[in-house]
């Protein structure tokens, strides 16, 4: 636990995540490999390596899961750099703190491969990996009904990952929709259109987003007109899109110029019928959740996001579940690699 915070320390980290004009697309890259990577996974949780379809990606398994639960993380990097192994750490925190194996796909970046070929390539990875679970949950049905005995998937993301996975669920068909538990967004980037907060002039006391850092990373991944794309950017999409969402849960920091379009989307779903929580923490900035070895307000955010997906957060008792221990997963996957 963070005894004192270190609020110049975690700026200096976060900001390696933000695409500025200072920094080409390969130093951006190894900046944030070489603030976020790690030798040594947190809380003991194990990975290992599986193609879903043909898309590379991590799996994370802490030493307890639910049987039925699994995560499927959408990493950021404004569409230009992240990867698994800069994203092992944030992960596996969140493997632990969600009793959940978490996979994470390896999926192309922009400018080399601009949209939709991220979208194409995490549709691809949840598609197979959704059979799978299916699969799996049928061979050992324990007498449960067909309704009780689908996957508990949860599908989350942050920054610029929160728009290619919210492009992932427009794009599923309601077969798939209806096994989504919850869906988990950290700082979401929600609007690169140019009515976008950052580039209509507004004053902003982001410390980590601006402008030019949407802008470039608007201009890499796709072309100045298709920016009102609702895959894209997620406020244009229409109301017929949006009914039937799954329940979504979203946290930012006070002093993100996002928050913004997190508040008019979160508006949007409620609009709809659909179940969306907004939670802000005071004086943080974008991502705060990933410099949790200096802020005591990560670990809480963390601590939040555990009672969402316990169930706990709603009033009533945990959902029922069955744990297992790593060991038989792991026999499972070696088998299957």
């Amino acid at each position: 636990m963070v005894e004192k915070n270190n609020r110049k320390a975690a700026l200096k980290k976060l900001k390696t995540l933000a695409y500025t004009s200072k920094y080409n697309e390969k130093t951006y890259r190894a900046r944030i490999e070489k603030a976020f990577s790690v030798d040594v996974l947190p809380n003991h949780v194990e990975r290992t390596e599986r193609d879903f379809g043909n898309v590379r990606c991590d799996v994370l398994v802490p030493e307890l899961y639910s049987s039925k639960r699994i995560m499927f993380y959408v990493h950021g990097g404004c569409f230009v750099g992240g990867s698994r192994a800069s994203y092992r750490e944030f992960c596996s925190v969140l493997s632990d703190k969600a009793c959940s194996r978490i996979v994470v796909p390896e999926y192309r970046l922009a400018p080399a491969y601009p949209f939709p070929a991220a979208i194409e390539d995490v549709q691809t990875a949840f598609r197979v990996l959704f059979t799978e679970e299916q699969i799996a949950r049928s061979l050992d049905s324990n007498g449960e009904s067909r309704e009780e005995n689908q996957p508990e998937v949860i599908i989350a993301a942050d920054g610029a990952g929160a728009s290619i996975a919210i492009a992932l669920l427009l794009n599923l068909r309601e077969r798939y929709r209806r096994c989504i538990k919850q869906v988990v967004l950290f700082s979401p980037w929600l609007n690169l259109s140019n009515s976008s907060p950052l580039k209509n002039g507004k004053k902003v006391c982001d410390e980590i987003m601006s402008a030019d850092v949407l802008s470039r990373s608007g201009e890499v991944y796709t072309y100045s007109s298709n920016l009102e794309n609702p895959l894209i950017s997620p406020v244009f999409a229409a109301k017929e899109l949006l009914e039937g969402f799954p329940p979504v849960y979203i946290q930012c920091g006070e002093k993100e110029i996002l928050l913004d379009e997190a508040k008019n989307f979160t508006a949007m779903l409620k609009e709809c019928g659909c179940d969306c929580r907004l939670e802000t923490w005071p004086d943080m900035m974008h991502l705060f959740q990933m410099a949790d070895e200096y802020l005591k307000e990560s670990h809480d955010a963390l601590d939040a996001f555990s009672r969402i997906i316990a169930g706990t957060e709603k009033g009533g008792n945990t959902v029922r579940q069955t744990f297992e221990n790593k060991p038989k997963l792991e026999q499972s996957l070696k088998a299957e690699a």
